[in-house]
């Protein structure tokens, strides 16, 4: 039994290392050594402010000048898990670990990675449109993408120059229909992966991302209200659809986190005779109020109580 329960730290390690490879959004988690973790649901995250340029004085020298450097407290808000259970009949002590290894990552790939994409994508939608840093009422056309796409592009680097690395998050339908001839190719880090993705005059890498997770706001169900059982997620009602999102490499800070993985032998699980493995799932993502100005989303539809 003592093997089995070594694997346990083993599925742990490798879980966070492929939610980081596998999310499209799994670059903001780059940030994270901007973050002090040391377990649980908190998590400290650090604003810099300064003071700009003054006058020197040639007899009074330099005006002093101070640097605020603050740690603020954040609380990963997205605690989720699920309990997968293994006939005993079905595994033994020999097969359980590969059973395991196998369902959990399909769930993680499948489910648990697409939820915290569009959680990330929403919330980052959802700063930018409190933050005015937001375009509405646009349907992408061959015709006039790219220039709207660099009139975008423009209202970023407004705020931080052309010097500071850009990605683009777009929805996969938009890329695929109206921007795919005007795309070449560059390499993209994103954990200890290398990949190749699309980039506009390549230097802006495009991430190309399923539309069901470009959406400004959704419902994460609970598992247990009536009509939510199934746990997921589901677009909230009056979401609308982003285009895309514009920000810069280094501003947007994500934190996730597979908490001790559980598993219970069937002598030990009380409630039937089974292999049981828990799995839970911190996580969130903060933008530091400094680089909030730096974002911008494009939306399809009008301002929400716009028009009619």
């Amino acid at each position: 039994m003592a093997n089995v329960f070594e694997y346990a730290s083993v599925f742990q390690s490798e879980l966070d290392k492929a939610a980081v490879e596998q999310a499209t959004s799994g670059w903001m988690e780059l940030n994270d050594k901007l973050v002090r973790y040391n377990g649980g649901a908190d998590v400290k995250i650090p604003s810099m402010d300064m003071d700009g340029l003054a006058d020197y004085d040639r007899d009074k020298g330099f005006v002093e000048g101070s640097v605020n450097l603050k740690w603020e407290t954040k609380t990963m808000t997205q605690d989720r898990g699920r309990q997968f259970t293994f006939d005993e009949n079905e595994v033994n002590e020999t097969n359980f670990v590969v059973t395991a290894a196998q369902v959990m990552g399909e769930f993680q790939r499948t489910k648990v990675i697409p939820e915290i994409d569009a959680y990330r994508y929403s919330k980052i939608a959802s700063l930018c449109i409190d933050k005015d840093r937001a375009g509405y009422e646009y349907t992408p056309t061959e015709s006039d993408i790219l220039q709207k796409l660099y009139y975008d592009i423009a209202a970023v680097q407004d705020v931080v120059g052309e010097d500071t690395p850009l990605v683009i998050t777009m929805a996969r339908p938009v890329a695929a229909s109206t921007l795919s001839k005007s795309l070449s190719v560059m390499d993209f880090k994103q954990g200890d992966v290398t990949v190749k993705v699309k980039s506009l005059n390549g230097e802006h890498p495009i991430l190309r991302v399923g539309s069901g997770r470009m959406k400004t706001s959704y419902i994460f169900n609970d598992g247990t209200t009536g009509g939510q059982e199934k746990g997921g997620f589901t677009a909230a009602e009056g979401a609308q659809d982003i285009n895309w999102i514009i920000c810069p490499r280094t501003a947007p800070i994500a934190v996730s986190r597979t908490d001790k993985v559980r598993i219970f032998d069937p002598e030990t699980y009380q409630k039937k005779r089974a292999w049981a493995t828990d799995y839970r799932k911190y996580h969130d993502l903060w933008v530091p109020d400094n680089k909030l100005e730096a974002m911008w989303v494009n939306i399809k539809q009008a301002k929400a109580g716009v028009g009619g």
